[in-house]
């Protein structure tokens, strides 16, 4: 189809994709505007505040509009709007940071991102480097997180043997009080069962245990700490570790834990826009998180961990992710082997497989 018959479907899916942000405005330092820095994140304003206040002190006439969107609703925006500017429209985001890797990737891959060089690029681990288009920013386990008191007087699972075997063990404590994503709503739950499936032969075992205690699904990780920090659930398996790190600085009551047979690592990436309207800022934005400055707030505010090697190397800050030293540590490489994950054929074959798994058969 030609452009001119596809503006009325994009521009449902721009008035869509602007219905589920949640915009924060942050004013110029300086009570002055120069320019204006649009960011779209799937990352929570509150999180991201730290960032872009400490960003505006070198930059006081700069405005910053935040714009906080689902991971699906993010991606389909920058596409809707990027093929809009050609047409005369205003463009689209400067800078975008989302816990999607491979819909990031997919951007990239489909010319929607630009090359940014950056101070730090050299020295950026390759794996957390595609093409200077797409930089991973982000060092975040796959973790375990429970409710304490639930597990007084015992350990809780360290690895998913002993998660089989508590399940078994424990009938009346684990039935309806074990909870995961929903891959079939969870971008991120999605990533972290296909490399399941990778890395671990027996996870369909563990998939049929949490079938057997009642397994609770959810779409987001808010939802599942809200449950196992008043003990609706005892344990959460695979969720993001620094939504589990900031959450039980927060509420006592919730433990985490890093799996100790192997852990899976996802990453938060970032990318300019090729359409963006003022990508100099985008760019500048990026460079700034790639910095040691950058990595160290991600690390130490936030408690996601850096992966800056510089950074990484310094000690982890009281109530921050614990040290990662002598864990099976299993990043996802940011790479266009990510977009194996969204081939419709092969993610309906693996919900397929997750679902007969939790139903027993």
């Amino acid at each position: 189809m030609r452009l001119p018959a596809l503006l009325p479907a994009i521009a449902l899916v721009l008035a869509a994709g602007a219905s589920l942000a949640e915009t924060t405005l942050f004013p110029p330092p300086s009570g002055r505007t120069s320019e204006e820095l649009v960011i779209y994140s799937s990352l929570d304003s509150d999180l991201a505040r730290p960032l872009i206040v400490a960003f505006q002190r070198t930059h006081p006439d700069l405005a910053v509009r935040y714009e906080d969107l689902l991971t699906g609703a993010l991606h389909d925006r920058i596409v809707a709007e990027s093929q809009t500017a050609g047409e005369g429209a205003g463009g689209t985001a400067d800078f975008v940071f989302s816990s999607a890797m491979d819909l990031q990737v997919k951007l990239a891959n489909d010319g929607f991102a630009r090359p940014v060089v950056t101070p730090d690029t050299p020295d950026w681990p390759e794996w957390a480097n595609w093409r200077d288009t797409v930089y991973a920013l982000t060092f975040e386990p796959a973790v375990f997180a429970y409710h304490k008191p639930s597990f007084a007087g015992q350990e809780p699972p360290a690895t998913r043997a002993d998660l089989i075997r508590w399940l078994a063990e424990h009938p009346d404590e684990a039935q309806g009080r074990i909870g995961t994503y929903d891959p079939a709503r969870s971008g991120v739950g999605y990533l972290f069962l296909a490399r399941d499936q990778e890395l671990y032969p027996g996870i369909w075992a563990v998939a049929e245990a949490m079938g057997r205690a009642g397994v609770r699904q959810y779409a987001t990780t808010g939802a599942l700490l809200e449950r196992i920090a008043d003990g609706r659930l005892a344990l959460g398996y695979n969720l993001l570790g620094s939504y589990v790190t900031d959450w039980a600085r927060r509420h006592p009551d919730i433990g985490l834990i890093l799996p100790r047979d192997f852990t899976v690592v996802v990453s938060r990436v970032a990318l300019v826009p090729t359409a963006a309207r003022n990508p100099e800022q985008g760019a500048g934005f990026l460079a700034f998180l790639m910095s040691p400055e950058g990595q160290g707030l991600l690390s130490r505010t936030l408690r996601l961990s850096a992966v800056s090697l510089e950074v990484a190397g310094q000690p982890t800050p009281a109530g921050g992710m614990q040290d990662l030293a002598g864990l099976r540590l299993k990043p996802v490489p940011v790479s266009p082997g990510l977009l194996a994950y969204l081939d419709q054929a092969t993610r309906a074959r693996l919900l397929a497989r997750w679902n007969r798994a939790l139903s027993g058969r």
